[in-house]
C-alpha cells in the first residue's frame, strides 16, 4: 500500500469511526456491533502502526466517547475520564501482564495483583461530591467535557445525595448508569409504537440524558461504581480499599469485584463471570483489571486515552443454533430492499431473539442461506443479531431468489451500478417509501412538525388521512375524525394543527431535505439553496438539459448527487407530488448569516479539546465570520484556535508561524463580530 492509498484509507476510517462513536455515545442509535466497532478501531491503529508519519491529532485512536449532545449543558471534567484499552484473548492478558511487569520493572519474583469486577454495559457517569454533598453530575461526553444531568442524576435513587461524615471534602465518584434487562424490556413494551431502544445501555443512555428529569424518574436508572476521578485525598493506598469505602459510603459495587494474582486468577475471574453472564439481570460485555495498588498506578499513568494500568477483557461474541423459517423484504424510505431473516425462536445471551438481519441478496449468496436451515445466530455486542453461518448449505434445496420487483408495490427492483442495494424504482407511489418518506419529512432534521411522529403517521397513513407531504398541511380539514381518535382530545388536535401552520413557511434547506431525496443529507441541501436561492431554482435547474454539469459544478455537490436530483425530478409522480406540496406551503429563500469580519475569507483550524464549545459549533461560528475550516493544519492556515491536548496541529503551527489563539480568545472575537 502506498502513502497515497494509506492517507485515504485513514481518512475513509476517521470519518466511519467518528459517525459510529457518534450514535453510539451521542443519539443513543447504534448501526454496528461493538465487534464491528472493534474491528474498525483495530484496522485503523493496524495502519497507524505500518504508517506512523501519516498518524494525525485527532486520530481515532485518541478516541474518548463522543462530543456532548448539544442539548444539555456542558461541564469541563476536573480530571479527564479516559477509555480502556481492551484485551481480546487469554494472550493479550498475558501480555498486559508483562508490560505492567516491563515498565515497572519488577523482579520476577514480585506478585502482579490486580482487581477484577465485571464491565457493566451502561452510561459512565461522575459524581461530583463536595464537603459530603453531591453538586454535580456529569456524563463521560469526549473525556474531557461532558453532559450536566445533575437533576436528572438525583432521582437515581442507588445515588446518595449526601454522604456520610467523615468523608473527604472533595470526592469524585464514577460508575455507570445502568438499566436491568427486565426493566428494559417492560420499558419498551410501555413505548410500544414510539421510538424503541436497541438494548439496555441505550435505553439508559436516552434515559439518563433527558432535559425533563421528570422523564428521567419515570425510568428505572441504577448505578454501579467503578471508580474515582477528582479527589482532595484517598480513603485507601489501592484501588480494593478505595471501592470498599465507596462502598462503605451507601454506593452500589460489584459483589464480584475480587482481587486476583496473576494471570491465571485473572483469567479463572473471568470465566467465571463469562459461565454466569446469562443469568445476570443486567448487560455486562467483559471484565475489567485494575492494578491493585495506587502507587504502582501513579508510576504507569496514561497513554493518549487510557490508563496503563487497565484494561477490559471484552467477552466473545454470543452463539446460539437456529432453523431459519422464512426470508422477509423490507423496503425502506430510499427504496432499498433489505431482507430479514425470521428465525425460530432462540435465546442468545439471554434475550429471546425471532429476526436478524441479512443485510442484502449479496450476503444472502455468501450465506447460501435458504428457509429451512440450520444457522449460526451471533449477537456480537449484543446489539444487532446476525446469522454467521449456514450448517446445512449442502443439504438439497431451492435457493432463495431475491426478488426483481418491490413486494409493496409491485415496481421493478435494481441494482445500481457499483452498489451491494438493491431498490424499489416505485418512488412515492411504493406505500413503504411513503410511509418513510413522511416520517422523514416531519422528523426533527427536517420540518420537525412538534406531535406527528412515527406512531401519528402510520395511523394517519392507515386512516387514509395523509399519503403525501403535502396532506399533512390538509389535515386541518380532519379535525374532526382526529378528535374522535383514541388519545387524542380538542387540546391536542389543536396544538398539532397550530404546529403544522407554523411551518408553512419552511427554511429552504430543510425542506429540501425533508423531500427524502437519495444523498441529499442536510449538509448537501444547505449546499444547494446556498448557491441557487431558492428550492424552487433547484428543481428547476435539476429538470434543465445541462444539469449534471450545472449541478455538479457547486463546491459539494459530486456527480452522484447531481444525478439523484436530476432521476427525482425526471419522476413524474415526483413533480407532482412536488407541485402539490409547493401549493400548501412557501418555503423562504435561503438568507446567508455570513457577517463580513476580519475572518472572512480566513482558513481556521480547531484542534485539542474545547471546553465550552462542540467542535460542530466552533467551525458553525468560524462560517458565520465568513470562514473556512479545516481539519490540520497547513501553509494555507490563517489562524489555530488550541485547547488542551492539541498535539501536532500546534507543532506544525507553531513550525510555520502561525497565529495560535486559545477559546476564551476565540469566544472574544466572536463576540465582538456579533455585537
Amino acid at each position: 500500500m502506498t502513502d497515497a492509498e494509506a492517507a485515504n484509507e485513514l481518512m475513509r476510517l476517521a470519518r466511519q469511526i467518528a459517525h459510529h462513536a457518534r450514535a453510539y455515545h451521542t443519539d443513543d442509535a447504534p448501526e454496528i456491533t461493538d465487534a464491528d466497532y472493534d474491528a474498525l478501531i483495530h484496522l485503523n491503529g493496524a495502519l497507524e502502526a505500518q504508517f506512523p508519519h501519516l498518524v494525525r491529532a485527532d486520530t481515532p485512536s485518541n478516541l474518548v466517547g463522543a462530543a456532548p449532545s448539544s442539548h444539555l449543558s456542558k461541564v469541563a471534567h476536573a480530571r479527564a475520564m479516559l477509555s480502556l484499552d481492551n484485551a481480546f484473548s487469554d494472550d493479550d492478558v498475558t501480555e498486559f501482564v508483562a508490560r505492567v511487569r516491563r515498565f515497572l520493572r519488577l523482579p520476577e519474583d514480585t506478585e502482579v495483583v490486580v482487581t477484577a469486577e465485571p464491565k457493566i454495559d451502561g452510561l459512565s457517569c461522575s459524581l461530583r461530591y463536595e464537603n459530603g454533598v453531591l453538586v454535580q453530575a456529569a456524563t463521560r461526553g469526549d473525556g474531557a467535557v461532558g453532559e450536566d444531568v445533575t437533576a436528572n442524576v438525583a432521582t437515581i435513587s442507588d445515588i446518595p445525595q449526601v454522604l456520610p461524615a467523615g468523608v473527604p471534602d472533595v470526592f469524585e465518584v464514577r460508575g455507570e448508569v445502568y438499566m436491568g434487562k427486565a426493566d428494559f424490556i417492560a420499558l419498551n413494551q410501555r413505548l410500544a409504537g414510539e421510538r424503541v431502544f436497541a438494548n439496555p445501555r441505550n435505553a439508559a443512555a436516552g434515559s439518563l440524558r433527558q432535559k425533563d428529569p421528570e422523564v428521567t424518574h419515570a425510568r428505572p436508572l441504577k448505578f454501579w461504581a467503578y471508580g474515582w476521578g477528582d479527589t482532595s485525598a484517598l480513603p485507601g493506598s489501592t484501588q480494593h480499599a478505595v471501592m470498599m469505602a465507596i462502598k462503605s459510603w451507601g454506593f452500589p459495587v460489584s459483589p464480584d469485584l475480587h482481587l486476583a494474582r496473576g494471570v491465571n486468577e485473572m483469567l479463572n475471574q473471568f470465566g467465571s463471570i463469562e459461565s454466569r453472564r446469562a443469568d445476570l439481570p443486567f448487560d455486562i460485555d467483559g471484565v475489567v483489571y485494575k492494578v491493585d495498588r495506587l502507587d504502582w498506578q501513579a508510576r504507569l499513568g496514561f497513554v493518549a486515552k487510557a490508563p496503563r494500568w487497565a484494561i477490559a477483557h471484552k467477552f466473545p461474541a454470543e452463539r446460539a443454533q437456529t432453523t431459519l423459517l422464512a426470508i422477509d423484504i423490507q423496503v425502506g424510505r430510499t427504496g432499498k430492499l433489505t431482507p430479514v431473516a425470521r428465525l425460530e425462536p432462540v435465546t442468545v445471551g439471554g434475550v429471546v431473539v425471532t429476526n436478524a438481519t441479512l443485510h442484502n441478496a449479496d450476503e444472502i449468496g455468501r450465506l447460501g442461506v435458504r428457509p429451512g436451515d440450520r444457522v449460526t445466530l451471533q449477537r456480537a455486542g449484543d446489539v444487532i443479531p446476525q446469522i454467521v453461518d449456514n450448517l446445512t448449505r449442502d443439504v438439497t434445496r431451492p435457493p432463495y431468489v431475491f426478488p426483481d420487483t418491490c413486494p409493496q408495490c409491485g415496481s421493478d427492483a435494481v441494482r445500481e451500478d457499483d452498489e451491494v442495494d438493491i431498490r424499489c424504482t416505485g418512488g412515492l407511489i411504493c406505500p413503504a417509501q411513503r410511509i418513510e418518506r413522511l416520517k422523514h419529512f416531519v422528523s426533527r432534521a427536517a420540518l420537525d412538525i412538534d406531535g406527528l411522529g412515527e406512531k401519528t403517521i402510520i395511523e394517519f397513513f392507515a386512516d387514509g388521512l395523509v399519503h403525501s407531504p403535502a396532506d399533512i398541511f390538509r389535515l386541518k380539514s380532519h379535525r374532526q375524525a382526529i378528535t374522535a381518535r383514541a388519545g387524542w382530545k380538542e387540546t391536542s388536535v389543536a396544538n398539532l394543527l397550530n404546529a403544522i401552520e407554523a411551518r408553512r413557511s419552511p427554511d429552504p434547506a430543510r425542506f429540501l431535505f425533508g423531500l427524502g431525496i437519495r444523498h441529499v443529507g442536510v449538509v448537501t441541501a444547505k449546499d444547494l439553496v446556498r448557491a441557487f436561492g431558492t428550492v424552487e431554482c433547484v428543481a428547476e435547474v435539476a429538470r434543465h438539459p445541462d444539469a449534471l454539469s450545472e449541478l455538479a459544478a457547486i463546491e459539494g455537490i459530486g456527480p452522484v448527487v447531481a444525478q439523484a436530483l436530476v432521476d427525482f425530478f425526471h419522476e413524474e409522480h415526483n413533480r407532482a407530488a412536488w407541485a402539490d406540496l409547493l401549493g400548501e406551503v412557501s418555503p423562504l429563500p435561503y438568507v446567508s448569516n455570513v457577517r463580513a469580519s476580519a475572518l472572512t475569507g480566513k482558513t481556521i483550524v480547531f484542534t485539542g479539546s474545547l471546553e465550552n464549545l462542540s467542535r460542530d459549533e466552533a467551525k458553525a461560528q468560524a462560517e458565520m465570520l465568513g470562514a473556512k475550516t479545516a481539519g490540520t493544519v497547513s501553509a494555507k492556515t490563517d489562524l489555530v484556535v488550541a485547547g488542551p491536548g492539541a498535539g501536532s496541529n500546534l507543532k506544525k503551527a507553531a513550525a510555520l508561524n502561525i497565529e495560535v489563539i486559545d477559546e476564551p480568545a476565540w469566544a472574544a472575537i466572536v463576540a465582538a463580530a456579533t455585537a
